[in-house]
């Protein structure tokens, strides 16, 4: 059921304490942590503690939660020291876009220039 913790998601697991993880923020409806195959020297991933999914999914059924997403990523930019840099905030929706884990989730890139795509 949407907005439900799923047995075979590992982004729920990781929500659960079940798989490790480098948390670098965590709030009462987000989790921030490290990516692992990171694809710029700050690459975190911004995701709901609600599974959703996708963006779609997700803003349709709990704007507020995606919202939270959204603003947790950009204090995790100020955290990490790129906000003055820039960075990038880019939900991958769907097999054709490069999404791999069907949770909800925002990347947050920076620490280099992005002015090409990634």
């Amino acid at each position: 059921m949407a907005g439900e913790p799923q047995a075979d998601c590992l982004f729920c697991k990781i929500v659960a304490g079940e798989v490790p993880a480098t948390i670098v923020s965590e709030t009462e409806t987000t989790v921030a942590f490290r990516d692992i195959n990171p694809q710029a020297p700050t690459h975190i991933l911004v995701i709901p503690k609600v599974h959703y999914a996708n963006a779609l999914e997700l803003s349709a059924a709990e704007p507020a939660i995606a919202g939270d997403v959204l603003h947790q990523a950009g204090l995790v930019a100020a955290a990490e020291k790129v906000d003055e840099t820039g960075y990038r905030i880019v939900f991958n929706t769907g097999p054709g876009a490069g999404q791999t884990v069907f949770h909800a989730h925002a990347h947050l890139l920076g620490g280099r220039d992005l002015q090409r795509l990634v």
